[in-house]
């Protein structure tokens, strides 16, 4: 059961981490195409907001506390 507990939560993790990232190119796509007037702010726009995406990536304890409040999946505890 530990296992199959433990096997859900990463593959829930890594569903969240998708959905992360294709939120993140979603925003680059929008602002790249609708947003920018030249090719300037097009490079920008399609820069930064991966960028940010990754200084402001979510760490280990939200995404855990997400993961439960959505799945019921609790973070594996260690074992020794």
């Amino acid at each position: 059961m530990i296992d199959n507990q433990n096997d859900k939560y990463i593959y829930y993790t890594k569903m969240a981490w998708i959905i992360y990232t294709l939120i993140t190119i979603a925003i680059m796509v929008v602002l790249v195409l609708f947003i920018a007037q030249d090719n300037e702010e097009r490079f920008f726009y399609g820069l930064m907001p991966a960028a940010a995406a990754y200084v402001f990536r979510p760490m280990d304890k939200p995404f855990s506390k997400l993961i439960f409040k959505f799945t019921g999946v609790s973070h594996p505890t260690e074992e020794k």
